[in-house]
C-alpha cells in the first residue's frame, strides 16, 4: 500500500505541474469529474488507515490522550475536523460495507457518506438491518443527484422508502424526542452592556420561533424605497413594535404593582429646549430627542417634573392621545400616515404635529398617526408634516430630497 500511494503521490504531483489551460473544455471538466472521484477514494484510504491506528491504540502509545488529538497534531487539523473523521472511520468499520464501497468508489463525497452513516444508525435502530442495508442503497443513488444537506433532509423520511411499516412509529418517536430537547434547551439572555444598550442571546423551541417569525417578519420589510435599514435593523425596529402594541393593549400582568409600561423623568425646560437628556427608570438614559419622541404616545407615560424636581405632570390624559380623539385619528388617518407606509393603527404611535412642550394641544387638528420606524424618522430628519386643506396629513420632504418640497401623502390606506 505505502509503495502505491507513493506511485499515486507522484502522479498527482505531475498532473499539478500540467498546463491545464492547453485542455479543451470538455477536457477539463473530465478532469475535475476524475480528480474529484480521486479525491473521494483517497478519503477512503484515509479513513480505513485512521481507523486501523484507532483500533491499536497508536495515539496513546505516542503520548496522546485520543486518535482525534494525536490527528490534531499530525495532520495539522482542527480538533472538530479530526473527531469528525475518527467517528466516520467507526462508522464505516460498523459493517457499513456500502457505504465504504461507494466512498472507494468516488460514488458519494465524505459529507454525504457522513451524512449516509448517521442516517443508516438510526434505520437500523428503529427497523432493523435489512432496512438500513436498503437505505445505504436507496441513499447511494440519491447521492449523485443532491447534496449532502438534502440528502439529510430527504433522510427524515428514509423510512417511508425502506421500511414503511416503522416510518409512523419512528417520526413520532423522533418528534417527541426533538420536542423534548427543544424544550429542555429553551432560553433568553437579557445582557445589559456598559453603555445601557441590551444583547439578546437564547434559544427558542419551534412553537416560540413560529410565533415569532408570525409576527417580526412582516414587521421587518421595507417600509419603502427610501428605507435604507439593513435587515437587522429592521428586525430590530419591528421587535421594538411588537413590544409597544403589547404594552398599548394593556393585557400585560402588573409589575411591582402598576401596570406595566415605560417611565422617563427629564425637567420640562429640558425636554422643551432639547437641552440634556431624560432618565428611564431603570437608571439609563434617554437623548432629548428620544424623550420628546416618546412623549407623544399614550403607551409611554412621560414624568415631567418641574426645575425643584417636582411632578407637573404624570401621563395626564388632557395631554396624550387617547379614547376619543385617538380613535377619530384611526378613522381620520386608517394607519401610519406616512407616503408609502402600510402599517395599521395598532402598530403606530399617536404624534404630536405641533409638540405637547411647545405649546401643542391635544386634538385631531395636531395629530397624526405614524408607525415606529417613521415616528423616529420624522423627529430625527427634516421632513415635516402638516395638515392639508381638507384636513388629511401631508409630509413636506426636506430640500436635499426634493428641492421643491413638494408635499407627499399616503395614498395606501386610501385605496383599502
Amino acid at each position: 500500500m505505502l509503495e502505491e500511494l507513493t506511485q499515486a503521490e507522484a502522479a498527482v504531483a505531475a498532473c499539478v505541474d500540467a498546463s491545464a489551460w492547453a485542455l479543451a473544455e470538455s477536457d477539463l471538466i473530465e478532469a475535475l469529474d476524475a480528480a474529484h472521484r480521486l479525491e473521494q477514494r483517497l478519503a477512503a484510504v484515509q479513513l480505513s488507515l485512521v481507523r486501523e491506528l484507532d483500533g491499536r491504540g497508536t495515539a496513546v502509545t505516542r503520548g496522546a490522550s485520543s486518535t482525534a488529538v494525536w490527528l490534531r497534531e499530525r495532520l495539522h487539523l482542527t480538533i472538530s475536523t479530526a473527531r469528525r473523521l475518527v467517528d466516520l472511520a467507526a462508522a464505516l468499520d460498523a459493517g457499513n460495507t456500502g457505504i465504504r464501497a461507494a466512498l472507494a468508489n468516488g460514488d458519494i463525497t465524505v459529507d454525504q457518506a457522513r451524512v449516509i452513516a448517521d442516517t443508516v444508525a438510526t434505520v437500523h435502530t428503529a427497523a432493523g438491518a435489512q432496512a438500513a442495508d436498503k437505505a445505504v442503497g436507496v441513499f447511494t443513488e440519491w447521492a449523485g443527484q443532491f447534496d449532502p444537506t438534502l440528502l439529510r433532509k430527504l433522510g427524515t423520511r428514509i423510512l417511508d422508502h425502506v421500511a414503511p411499516e416503522a416510518a409512523d412509529a419512528a417520526a413520532q418517536a423522533a418528534l417527541e424526542a426533538e420536542a423534548r430537547r427543544t424544550s429542555r434547551d429553551r432560553h433568553l439572555t437579557l445582557s445589559t452592556l456598559s453603555d445601557g444598550r441590551l444583547r439578546l442571546t437564547g434559544i427558542l423551541d419551534t412553537e416560540t420561533a413560529g410565533l415569532l417569525r408570525a409576527a417580526i417578519d412582516p414587521l421587518s420589510a421595507p417600509s419603502g424605497p427610501d428605507d435604507t435599514r439593513c435587515a437587522g435593523q429592521r428586525r430590530h425596529d419591528a421587535l421594538a413594535d411588537i413590544c409597544r402594541l403589547s404594552l398599548r393593549t394593556g393585557d400585560l400582568p402588573e409589575h411591582g404593582g402598576n401596570p406595566a409600561q415605560i417611565v422617563v423623568t427629564t425637567t420640562f425646560d429640558t425636554l422643551a429646549g432639547e437641552l440634556g437628556p431624560g432618565a428611564l427608570d431603570t437608571g439609563l438614559h434617554l437623548t432629548p430627542e428620544s424623550v420628546r419622541r416618546l412623549a407623544c404616545d399614550a403607551a409611554i407615560l412621560p414624568a415631567v417634573l418641574n426645575g425643584a424636581g417636582q411632578p407637573l405632570d404624570v401621563g395626564r390624559q388632557r395631554r396624550l392621545i387617547t379614547g376619543t380623539v385617538r380613535r377619530a385619528l384611526v378613522l381620520r388617518d386608517r394607519g401610519c400616515a406616512f407616503p408609502g407606509c402600510d402599517r395599521p393603527p395598532r402598530w403606530c404611535d399617536a404624534h404630536h404635529i405641533r409638540h405637547w412642550a411647545d405649546g401643542g394641544t391635544t386634538s385631531l387638528a395636531n395629530a397624526v398617526l405614524l408607525c415606529g420606524h417613521h415616528h423616529r424618522h420624522l423627529h430625527h430628519t427634516d421632513w415635516a408634516v402638516r395638515l392639508g386643506g381638507d384636513g388629511r396629513p401631508e409630509f413636506v420632504p426636506p430640500a436635499w430630497l426634493d428641492p421643491a418640497q413638494v408635499p407627499r401623502r399616503n395614498h395606501y390606506h386610501r385605496r383599502t
